[in-house]
């Protein structure tokens, strides 16, 4: 690298003097030679070892280059998550591209980290940069997705940091480090947020701390969250004019992104750019299932986009890097929805779905299409009279548990994917009640009356409430559900979770310029939850849940104010949100015609 830094990297040929190809690399902070399921299944495995998938590509014609990031690995140097990556994968590109056997194509692929550090390295121009395959990430901007949304700090963050830190090379080369964060538990470690530094899980790794806190104490957005690395919407203008495909799904935390990359980079530039949105948790593609739901045998990405992941992208290099025009559509979507609702033989709530196309996202003929809330709980076209309102108490001591969403890397405490919002064994909760969400007193929901005909929402949700807090700060959270109707498998229906979103109202007017509330004004709040689409049936609900925390999948809002990783206060605030015309949720509809 340019400081002198020696980073490991395989190169993957097809004999010993290869003549020159196209290349394609893939950094990574999870070991070169380290299978890992977001690989999907190929062949007998899943996930498949390196060296197979490797070998595939090098007979559909191309060199693989899969590098170790810096200080992960047999990498030198120290690892910081994220903000070395635009550097070091320049220099990387630039120095695979002078080899005697690459044409002077560099492509690039790979998933979650393996994304972001390509928005990185494009971010300071690569100019042997060919084509990027961006798979489950790629920042646009960390802090509106990834690290954190509304301005709430996502605490995979915390677990990420906490499994990172006990595989790293110092950990493994220190026998007592080891053993010290073997003996933590990060169930307990969250029972006791806020943390501090030298006090959190992480005090025995104290590199994965320093950059963990630093994320979280930045928490207005300022020079730290336009750095190169982690704000691609700041260096768009300089990514290389290449083909980009942006592959998400909905029960991942990076839609966002994937959806503006694929918009911005559409119009800044003159090479196509594709958008792929699958019903899977994070890089769960060849399954057909996210947490409880099945979404049945159109659901996976193999057999039914390609024969199977490495295909898929294999055939996207070839129609990239070659002189044949393709032929793919610029969206492929997958329509969750239209299921049986039966239980299925592996024990799932059988929702359905199938894939869609289109040439742009959202669908041209889905139109913005206003529900407003109402004092009786109703969710109705019809806005009503100005008049009442909803209050309720958010205790910071007693969080609404997170059941599924958009999580990734959360384990051991939080999973994501579809579920009925009711708390069971897995859930990690600070009360343990095993009532249905929906039951509990600092919950708020609104639903339709039942569907006499199917209805497809296919685009982002957008909730504007009307609003006021007891409190200095406290947070909002929105979250959209299909409502099954019971049945005999499901005595008591099933309220699948679609999508949610969160806003820390300190930044309800500026994420650079937070300020506090004044107790008891009303404000005019807008909480943005990641793009869905999903066809409810006839016989469901539309149904929209309202409160102040989703925890453990974001830091809970203390009421006082004061700065999230040092304030030991915690304050009850009581929450009113004004209906009956002055709250309202956008669904973007598709026209009967195309449902």
């Amino acid at each position: 690298m340019r400081d002198g830094t020696e980073l490991a990297m395989d190169v993957y040929a097809a004999d010993p003097d290869p003549a020159p190809r196209p290349v394609l690399l893939e950094r990574t902070p999870y070991g070169r030679r380290t299978a890992r399921g977001s690989d999907g299944a190929f062949a007998a495995w899943n996930p498949p070892p390196p060296e197979a998938v490797c070998r595939r590509f090098v007979e559909r014609g191309y060199h693989v280059v899969r590098q170790d990031c810096r200080g992960r690995g047999d990498s030198g140097g120290e690892f910081v998550k994220y903000l070395n990556e635009a550097e070091d994968g320049y220099d990387t590109v630039d120095w695979i591209a002078a080899q005697p056997w690459c044409d002077g194509r560099v492509a690039t692929m790979g998933v979650s980290y393996a994304a972001h550090v390509q928005t990185a390295l494009a971010s300071l121009g690569a100019p042997s940069l060919s084509a990027m395959f961006l798979d489950s990430g790629g920042f646009a901007s960390a802090y509106e997705t990834g690290v954190r949304l509304g301005g709430a700090f996502e605490l995979k963050q915390a677990t990420w940091a906490f499994a990172r830190a006990r595989t790293s090379s110092a950990t493994l080369a220190d026998p007592v480090r080891s053993d010290a964060l073997g003996r933590e538990s990060i169930e307990e470690w969250f029972r006791q947020l806020p943390w501090r530094r030298g006090h959190s899980p992480l005090r025995h790794a104290p590199e994965y701390e320093d950059y963990l806190f630093e994320q979280w104490e930045h928490g207005r957005f300022g020079p730290y969250w336009q750095q190169l690395g982690i704000y691609g919407r700041g260096y768009f203008d300089q990514f290389p004019d290449v083909p980009s495909l942006h592959i998400s799904s909905w029960y991942d935390p990076y839609i966002r992104t994937a959806v503006e990359n694929f918009h911005e980079l559409g119009v800044r530039k003159t090479s196509p750019a594709y958008l792929v949105l699958g019903p899977w948790t994070h890089g769960r593609r060849s399954v057909s299932y996210a947490g409880d739901v099945d979404f049945g045998p159109e659901a996976t990405l193999d057999g039914n986009l390609a024969a199977d992941y490495v295909e898929f992208r294999a055939n996207w290099f070839d129609s990239q890097l070659s002189s044949t025009p393709s032929t793919d559509p610029a969206v492929r979507y997958f329509r969750m929805g239209g299921g049986s609702g039966k239980r299925t033989a592996d024990g799932r709530i059988d929702h359905g779905g199938r894939w869609e196309a289109s040439s742009a996202w959202p669908p041209h003929d889905a139109q913005a299409t206003e529900f407003f809330l109402t004092a009786g709980g109703e969710l109705t076209p019809e806005p009503g009279a100005l008049t009442g309102y909803l209050e309720y108490d958010h205790d910071p001591r007693d969080p609404v548990p997170t059941i599924g969403g958009q999580v990734t890397s959360g384990e051991p405490v939080m999973v994501g994917g579809a579920f009925d919002q009711r708390p069971d064994d897995r859930t990690f909760s600070l009360a343990g009640s095993r009532l249905p969400l929906e039951a509990r007193p600092d919950v708020l929901t609104f639903q339709t009356a039942v569907l006499e005909r199917d209805v497809v929402v296919a685009g982002p949700v957008v909730a504007r409430l009307a609003v006021s807090s007891s409190a200095a700060d406290t947070d909002f959270t929105v979250k959209l559900i299909d409502v099954h109707p019971p049945s005999d498998d499901y005595p008591a229906g099933f309220a699948m979770n679609l999508t949610d979103g969160i806003l820390r109202c300190r930044y309800r007017d500026s994420y650079e310029k937070p300020s506090p509330l004044e107790p008891g004004r009303v404000y005019d709040i807008a909480v943005e939850a990641p793009d869905t689409a999903n066809l409810f049936a006839r016989g469901h609900r539309i149904r929209i849940d309202v409160s102040s925390s989703n925890f453990p999948r974001f830091d809970v809002n203390s009421g006082t104010g004061e700065a999230e990783t040092t304030d030991r206060r915690r304050v009850v605030a009581t929450n009113r949100v004004f209906v009956d015309g002055r709250s309202r949720i956008t669904l973007h509809l598709l026209s009967e015609d195309a449902a």
